[in-house]
């Protein structure tokens, strides 16, 4: 909720550069909550509130695409040092166990683990720089970094954003429910004081003999 609060504090254009900015980084192996940001902006986006989904899809795809290249890049340059600096900086997400993790999903299914890897936070992080650690060829990298990076990105934003239209649709037809059901109990309530307020007017039967 901060973040969805926050992003609703600054204009649409900045909120499309934060989402590809964060996720960028994420991508690039830095962990932040690129998921998070994006399923804020795409609820955000089904609340009439400027944000096009469409325009959002994109600018998060570029980032995942971008940020995931640029971790490939460093990574095939840095080697395994850089995976051990990184064990040292970050040990809740790069430590030998998580790393040793990913290595394995990578070793047994390549470029699948590149694509499926978009929708586990902890390979999100890793795919870009241990694929090139791991030297794996990189049209195999960009093949499968691109095609996650657009059923993730694309299919969550379009996803919330549907979710939040017809939950927006449902609330609406609720509170105009809600709205007849309060009027017709106020006038059966109204009938009823009226009833009331009649027989207390009527004056008591005078007992026979008196």
């Amino acid at each position: 909720m901060h973040v969805q609060e926050w992003l609703d504090t600054v204009p649409a254009a900045a909120v499309y550069a934060v989402v590809a900015l964060v996720i960028g980084l994420e991508s690039l192996g830095i962990p932040l909550p690129g998921e998070i940001v994006l399923v804020s902006a795409a609820l955000m986006s089904s609340q009439h509130t400027g944000i096009n989904p469409v325009v959002l899809g994109a600018c998060a795809t570029a980032g995942a695409v971008i940020g995931d290249s640029i971790g490939y890049a460093i990574g095939r340059k840095g080697g395994r040092p850089l995976l051990a600096w990184l064990g040292r900086k970050f040990p809740r997400h790069f430590g030998e166990g998580h790393v040793a993790t990913a290595e394995r999903s990578f070793e047994k299914w390549g470029m699948w683990a590149v694509f499926f890897g978009r929708f586990v936070a902890l390979l999100r992080i890793f795919a870009g720089p241990l694929a090139g650690v791991l030297h794996m060829p990189y049209w195999k990298f960009l093949i499968a970094n691109v095609l996650g990076g657009i059923c993730w990105a694309g299919g969550t934003t379009a996803v919330i954003y549907y979710v939040g239209v017809v939950a927006e649709d449902w609330l609406k037809r609720f509170s105009y429910l809600g709205l007849a059901a309060a009027v017709l109990i106020g006038l059966a309530s109204m009938l009823v004081l009226k009833r009331r307020a009649r027989k207390a007017r009527e004056p008591e039967p005078v007992p026979a003999g008196e």
